[in-house]
């Protein structure tokens, strides 16, 4: 029977400085480096083991069932393999504190979504609208080729806000739950709906599992990141439109932060987009057809920041509270 001793035995097991130290150093690692490209990143070793996997076993039959079964190794791989090796370091030395920093770091991506989304405007303002869309190109999934500077504002806002649930605000919420192996394991089903969860004829099936998964696990992630966009925006117009339009959006999720932030600007997003060569015709989100300026994307960064500090706050006295109170 779960009793409140058992809660508490539970919690005992992890001493909070385990977790809010090593959150903390991440976080400020985050902020200060971002993901350069010559350091090498665990999210590039899960890609490599998903095409490897994906290349063998997506073909023939059965490859809903094959795809299931690729998610579910990787997933629990790294959950398992990241479990033991904690396991295995002394507790509270200083070799643990920076290898669990370092993990965190690692599953943070709130920088480098802030620093590629103001690229894409630097880009756009010095060097024109193609620059702009070819940057764009290397952060959304929608075609880029001929968009106009309204439609590329629109894309980068969308981004920032939908990236912001799923690269920061979902890691460190299963970070909160499971520790740096809970936080890998989100990243490895967000890697794999990123590179097989398309609806395209190849991986209609057998990214199936794997994109459904992604959507569970962004469930709540998605509506907190939301939640925690009109908080640091003190806005009535955003919350407002987290029920109005945060349906609106083929993903189960992504609307919901898009939502909020269309609020948050009086803008509007969503509408007919082109998407790996088909024509979707998405909803609109908002009721504001106004135009986006850069400072809609300057104050969207700064929310972005406000709501990742936010919501690490929120987890680091959540721990010492609930530490001192057992």
């Amino acid at each position: 029977m779960w009793t409140w001793n058992t809660f508490t035995k539970a919690f005992k097991l992890i001493d909070f400085p385990e977790i809010v130290y090593p959150l903390l150093a991440g976080f400020v690692l985050d902020l200060l480096i971002g993901d350069p490209h010559w350091l090498p990143h665990p999210v590039r070793w899960f890609g490599w083991l998903i095409s490897k996997g994906e290349a063998q076993l997506n073909k023939g039959d059965g490859r809903r069932w094959k795809g299931a079964f690729l998610t579910l190794v990787l997933v629990l791989f790294v959950f398992f393999v990241l479990w033991l090796g904690l396991k295995l370091l002394p507790e509270k030395s200083v070799v643990f504190y920076v290898i669990t920093s370092v993990f965190v770091f690692y599953g943070l991506a709130n920088r480098s979504l802030i620093y590629e989304s103001l690229l894409v405007i630097r880009r756009l303002k010095s060097e024109g609208i193609k620059a702009g869309r070819k940057q764009l190109s290397m952060i959304v999934g929608r075609d880029t080729r001929n968009l106009d500077e309204q439609q590329i504002r629109t894309a980068v806002l969308e981004t920032l806000a939908e990236n912001l649930s799923d690269g920061v605000i979902a890691p460190l919420f299963y970070y909160a739950l499971g520790g740096i192996p809970g936080m890998l394991a989100y990243k490895m089903v967000n890697t794999l709906d990123s590179m097989i969860g398309y609806k395209s004829e190849r991986y209609r099936d057998f990214g199936f599992f794997a994109a459904h998964l992604d959507d569970v696990l962004n469930f709540v992630p998605a509506r907190l990141t939301a939640f925690l966009m009109v908080l640091v925006t003190f806005s009535r117009r955003g919350f407002q439109y987290l029920f109005r339009f945060g349906r609106q959006h083929s993903s189960p999720n992504a609307g919901y932060p898009e939502a909020a932030l269309a609020g948050i600007l009086n803008a509007r997003f969503g509408g007919p987009n082109m998407y790996h060569g088909k024509w979707v015709n998405k909803p609109f989100i908002g009721e504001n057809p106004r135009k986006l300026t850069d400072s809609d994307i300057y104050k969207t960064c700064r929310i972005n920041f406000a709501v990742a500090a936010v919501f690490v706050l929120v987890i680091c006295i959540f721990y010492v509270s609930i530490f001192r109170i057992l």
